[in-house]
């Protein structure tokens, strides 16, 4: 077998990130995307891409925030990890997939190679997630109308909500920041992510019960590909009311009432009860996202 060529690339050649087959159609998936071509690179051999991959990062973003189009042909696992073990970022990768994959065996062969590839780099998988879109024809969620939304201007109020959430979580972004640095780490970065959208701070939300108390928070958010579910999360102590489905709706309507023709969300796959939600508000899965991250060995 010929040696491998790892090569960065830039306008000049950003086509040949284009000389790849596209068996998971992950251009589709990246519809609404922007890739910047100097965060793209390949790996050829005898001249032909045998691996791709796509960093990605906000408009704002001096550097990526996470790898999201990884692509490897097969037979070529070592090329593949390789071109991720050279990288100068190493981040979360998000592999984006049809939401049948696991039904076609061709699909559940090309997606096997990529999970290879990235094991054999170092990384190791964190979580599957299912990927949703609603659309107006859809139609709108019904409001419950139990709970009462006002925003929030002080983010002292909604780290102390997201800290009590994420007591009880099922989440496995916020386990792993749990295990990392605790509670606290765990509420920083969700408020990290909720200003790096380019949505407006005050669209954020509380939710209090008729009787005043804190029920849970949603945060109506845009990410720069378009208007999304940012987050939901109820207090426990008022779990078993059905109020997640209460604030998926309120946060529909209200990016609906803002100008979204389109709403996304996720969640993990693990995650029934917010999957049940989801469906129930007419939130049809679209795709599914598979996580993986880079551990020491990757990054050393």
């Amino acid at each position: 077998m010929t040696d491998l060529v790892i090569r960065a690339l830039d306008e000049s050649d950003a086509h040949l990130f284009d000389a790849h087959p596209d068996p998971l159609n992950a251009r589709a998936a990246h519809e609404r995307t922007t890739h910047r071509p100097q965060w793209k690179r390949v790996a050829l051999r005898d001249g032909t891409v045998v691996a791709r991959g796509a960093w990605w990062g906000g408009p704002d973003d001096e550097q990526p925030v996470n790898l999201n189009w990884f692509d490897v042909a097969e037979g070529e696992a070592e090329a593949g990890a390789e071109l991720l073990r050279s990288a100068p970022w190493q981040v979360e990768l998000e592999l984006n997939l049809p939401g049948d994959w696991r039904e076609h065996p061709e699909l559940a062969a090309a997606a096997e190679t990529r999970f290879a590839a990235a094991r054999t780099a170092g990384y190791e998988l964190l979580v599957e997630r299912f990927l949703y879109r609603w659309t107006p024809e859809r139609g709108l969620p019904d409001r419950p109308g139990r709970l009462r939304f006002t925003p929030e201007p002080d983010d002292a109020v909604f780290f102390d909500a997201l800290r009590r959430i994420h007591a009880a979580t099922l989440d496995a972004h916020a386990l792993k920041a749990i295990g990392e640095g605790g509670l606290d780490q765990a509420a920083r970065e969700e408020l990290e992510f909720f200003h790096w959208c380019p949505s407006p701070r005050e669209w954020w939300q509380l939710a209090h019960t008729p009787e005043g108390e804190l029920a849970g928070i949603h945060i109506p958010a845009h990410n720069p590909s378009g208007p999304t579910i940012g987050f939901i999360g109820v207090l426990p102590e008022h779990r078993g009311r059905g109020y997640a489905y209460d604030l998926l709706a309120e946060c529909t309507h209200f990016l609906v009432e803002h100008g979204a023709e389109a709403v996304t969300g996720a969640t993990d796959r693990g995650n029934f009860p917010m999957a049940a939600n989801f469906t129930k508000a007419g939130f049809p899965v679209v795709r599914e996202r598979i996580n993986f991250h880079p551990t020491a060995e990757a990054v050393s």
